[in-house]
Parts: C-alpha cells; sequence; structure tokens
C-alpha cells in the first residue's frame, strides 16, 4: 500500500514525463506529421525533379517519424491511464490481479498499473511487414528456394540480374579478381534468365508438352561447339552407354544395316 506522500512523488513524476512529451510535440509539430505531405518539411513545390534516392532517403525520415510519433503517443496514453489510477485510488495495484505492485516496479516504470506477472509487453510478436512478403532478406529466395510463391522461370535472383545488369555501386576495381566487362561484375552474370538450361532456349513442345522441336538459334550452335569440342553428349556430363548409344552415329548406322538385312 502507497503512502499519501509516495502517491504525490509519483503524481508528480507522470505530470512533468506528460509536460515533457507535450513539449516535444509543441517543438517539433508531432515529428511535421501535422503537414500533409512529406515534402512540405523540406520546403519542396514538387518531387518531380528530385532523385529517386533522395525521395527514398525522405520517405524512410517520415516513416521514423511516424513511428517516433505513435511511441510517444502510447507513451501519453499510458500516463493518462496511471494519473486516472491515482484519482481512482488504484494505483500501485495491479489491474488484473489487485495485488500490490512492487514499488521497485514503479519507480522503474511509474506508468505501469500491471504487476509484472500480467504485464502486457510478455507476448513477443511475431507479425513481420506486409512488404518482406515482397522484399525478403537479401538473398532470402535466391538461393536454394524452394517457396511455393516464387517462379521457376523468373525468380527473384532473375529480377535483380536483370537490375544490375544497368549497373551497380560495385566497379571492377572493388574485386580481387576484376572482370573484363562491366555486365559481369554483379553476382552470377552469366547465368541464364528465365530458364535454367542452356537447351531450353531453343526447344520447346507443344501445349500437350509432345511434338519436341528444335530451334536452331545462336544458343544451340554455341551448346553444340561447347559439347563438341568437350566430347561429352549433355552439360552436366556424358550419358550412360544405354543412354548414349542411340544417339551415336555408329548406333544408327549399325540399326540401318541391320534393318537392310
Amino acid at each position: 500500500m502507497l503512502s499519501k506522500q509516495e502517491l504525490s512523488e509519483f503524481k508528480n513524476k507522470l505530470h512533468g514525463l506528460k509536460q515533457e512529451i507535450n513539449n516535444r510535440f509543441e517543438q517539433n509539430d508531432h515529428f511535421g506529421l501535422n503537414e500533409s505531405f512529406w515534402k512540405e518539411s523540406m520546403g519542396e513545390l514538387s518531387n518531380y525533379d528530385n532523385h529517386p534516392g533522395d525521395a527514398g532517403t525522405e520517405l524512410f525520415e517520415r516513416e521514423k517519424d511516424i513511428a517516433l510519433n505513435e511511441h510517444l503517443e502510447d507513451e501519453l496514453k499510458n500516463i493518462n491511464r496511471a494519473l486516472e489510477a491515482i484519482e481512482n485510488g488504484t494505483y500501485g495495484k495491479c489491474n488484473v490481479c489487485s495485488k500490490d505492485i512492487p514499488i521497485e516496479r514503479l519507480e522503474a516504470l511509474p506508468t505501469t498499473i500491471f504487476c509484472i506477472e500480467h504485464s502486457q509487453d510478455q507476448t513477443t510478436s511475431h507479425r513481420r511487414p506486409v512488404e518482406e512478403e515482397i522484399i525478403g532478406a537479401p538473398f532470402k529466395k535466391f538461393v536454394k528456394d524452394e517457396s511455393e510463391d516464387e517462379s521457376v522461370g523468373f525468380d527473384a535472383e532473375d529480377s535483380w540480374q536483370e537490375v544490375a545488369r544497368w549497373g551497380t555501386s560495385e566497379s571492377p576495381s572493388d574485386m580481387s579478381n576484376p572482370p573484363d566487362d562491366y555486365n559481369e561484375v554483379y553476382m552470377d552474370s552469366g547465368e541464364n534468365v528465365g530458364f535454367v538450361e542452356d537447351f531450353e532456349n531453343f526447344v520447346g513442345v507443344d501445349i500437350e508438352g509432345k511434338n519436341i522441336t528444335v530451334y536452331p538459334n545462336a544458343g544451340h550452335e554455341a551448346l553444340e561447339e561447347q559439347l563438341d569440342d568437350e566430347d561429352i553428349m549433355t552439360s552436366f556430363g556424358d550419358l550412360p552407354a544405354y543412354e548414349k548409344d542411340p544417339y551415336t552415329s555408329e548406333y544408327l548406322e549399325r540399326e540401318k544395316h541391320r534393318e537392310e538385312d
């Protein structure tokens, strides 16, 4: 049970905290949120001529101001709730179990009206910002991605490569083994975009997945030359004998003679 002197001290402390928050709101105009658009805080009439990077920085600062403002507003609500409890004679008792709140807890957190067992801040939220569904952590959906919402034909890594080929902050001078071309600076610059295996760029089927057709192009010729130079049947290694024989000229020649006989 708190004494009258202790209640008076806590009341004065709460009023001091309340006045401090109100002064901050008055000085920074609620972190500039009373302005309709964030460009007004910079004295800009239009964002048209601003660099996207500058606009992104200002947007981040605006989001930070919103978070700080909400934090102080929540603190102000807690202060008013504690002052109301003092007026009602319930300050110092848990709002759930009605047990006395230790004075040490009140000294550390004068705005609380709950004991530590019934504190509302005990639950850890696992909710994540909705933006993370689109913009994941670096390489979150890139390497060994098994998520169902990721496209196989054009995944997150392909998206990055498509953007990075127009330029990044890196340059050959930043690398221990600099590439010959700026287009090879970013990660996996030589990887296929939109398909996995080279043959997918010149092999097609009909709508039912039948009638396999090869469409000769530069990629087809380059792959054939590479396989011939390495004397292999596929880009991932040679085929087993029972799979390789039907494709070899010797096998076809033997089959031709056998049919003639």
